[in-house]
């Protein structure tokens, strides 16, 4: 990477480090992914960082494995820093961008030694995505023409690998189908005890490579081993318990917990909302993309519209900088992108809650400001439960359980609520009229007659 002035210098590692924060590096540990790729660029010397290969990276991370007073976390850090570097931020400069997991020659102790393997099978891309790279991008190609979410695109590919990978990095093409894909299933429930959704996710991803990028129908699939689908009742907080918890939230943390428990949004609804699709005049919000690629409308409560009008002031003034330095608009979906080339760099295009820092389009390598991390309001809504002191396991979905569960308490009726939620079939919201205080529930315990 060659650097003109220093602004540009600047301007690259902060969007590194966005990069670093968006795909799930914790804000207090980004910095640390700037030093190493930092070093890594010191390291090459005045070989440019677009012209680094595999080779370069092992000879740094064995230079760092001999250096006095590094952690093993550190090591695992600066192992982890260069694919975010050439996979996300320099995707289209880096001729190796697939850095294999070098030995560094430490002495890890066993728990250390458990984790970089987790490590290891999760973000590190092996020889295999070397030698199939044309299969790769080809899932990839079939995944975006389909205009699949990118959460879609990476899960896919992972369990192509896992896939290759189990069957001894065999090509896929000569293997005997759907024989191959029944043994790989019975694997996950049996002999990893995956849930039902993580092997119905798998599932799903082989159907999609076989019939879809190879051309090879599955068909009917032989009865394979499936995991255990439980039949779990969703957890909902009294009225007063949910009154305690937001209590205990502030900020814009506090106002995206309150719509997502006044509004039913889905935790991504809620992060991914932008300025049109809030009409506080009408006191909607407008879910424009939800699960499914489904709308709908929802109530915007009183209670946060105010916050929330101050909130897109601050917000504004952000965005004129932006449009001031040049930054590259919001996101739009490519087929809008091209008829309307200049909409991402309109306010009304804008997230309600943007990012604190730029970062890299993880598929195009634009700097852009993405929209806040999933992650910072999960994080948050878990310290505000345990504050609360409530005795029960509370997530962002949890809001929306509650949003439900109190609509139908007040006497709603049900195809509303379903409206609300956007759910494809009622019996997926009559789940909830499972733990309403029913009549049945007050039935008086033999122990206490």
């Amino acid at each position: 990477m060659v650097f003109h002035n220093s602004s540009e210098r600047d301007c690259f590692w902060e969007a590194y480090r966005g990069s670093a924060e968006e795909n799930r590096v914790r804000p207090d540990r980004s910095p640390f992914y700037v030093r190493w790729a930092k070093e890594i660029e010191s390291f090459l010397r005045k070989k440019p960082l677009k012209d680094s290969s595999r080779k370069d990276i092992e000879a740094f991370l064995a230079d760092l494995g001999k250096r006095p007073g590094i952690a093993d976390r550190q090591v695992r850090q600066a192992e982890h820093a260069p694919r975010i570097l050439y996979e996300i931020v320099l995707p289209h400069d880096a001729p190796e961008k697939h850095i294999a997991l070098p030995k560094t020659g430490r002495n890890y102790t066993q728990e250390a030694v458990a984790k970089t393997e987790r490590f290891r099978d999760r973000v590190i891309p092996s020889e295999v995505e070397r030698r199939f790279s044309e299969l790769i991008e080809a899932v990839k190609v079939e995944v975006r023409t389909r205009y699949f979410s990118y959460r879609t695109e990476t899960s896919y590919l992972n369990w192509v690998r896992r896939f290759i990978a189990f069957h001894d990095d065999a090509d896929p093409r000569g293997l005997s189908v759907p024989a191959a894909v029944k043994t790989y299933l019975d694997y996950l429930a049996v002999e990893r005890e995956v849930s039902a959704s993580t092997q119905n996710q798998a599932l799903h991803a082989l159907v999609f490579f076989y019939g879809q990028v190879l051309g090879k129908p599955l068909g009917e699939i032989e009865v394979f081993v499936r995991a255990k689908r439980p039949c779990r009742l969703p957890e909902v907080m009294t009225r007063d318990e949910v009154q305690r918890f937001l209590s205990k939230m502030s900020g814009m943390t506090g106002s995206m917990a309150g719509l997502m428990y006044g509004s039913g949004l889905r935790l991504m609804e809620c992060v991914r909302l932008r300025v049109k699709d809030i009409d506080f005049s009408q006191h909607q919000i407008m879910v424009r993309d939800g699960k499914g690629q489904k709308g709908r409308v929802s109530m915007l409560p009183e209670r946060f519209a105010a916050p929330l009008k101050e909130h897109l002031i601050r917000v504004k003034a952000v965005y004129e900088q932006d449009l001031a330095q040049g930054v590259a608009g919001d996101y739009l979906w490519p087929a809008l992108e091209r008829k309307y080339p200049n909409a991402g760099k309109e306010w009304i295009w804008q997230y309600v809650v943007p990012a604190k820092s730029l970062s890299a389009d993880p598929r195009t390598g634009k700097v852009r400001r993405h929209h806040v991390s999933d992650t910072l309001l999960q994080k948050a809504v878990k310290e505000a439960a345990a504050r609360a002191a409530i005795p029960k396991k509370v997530s962002c979905h949890t809001l929306r359980h509650s949003f439900a569960t109190h609509l139908l308490e007040a006497g709603y009726d049900i195809r509303t609520v379903q409206e609300l939620l956007g759910h494809a079939d009622v019996a997926t919201t009559m789940i909830y009229t499972h733990v309403l205080n029913s009549p049945r529930i007050f039935v008086k315990s033999p122990g206490d007659i």
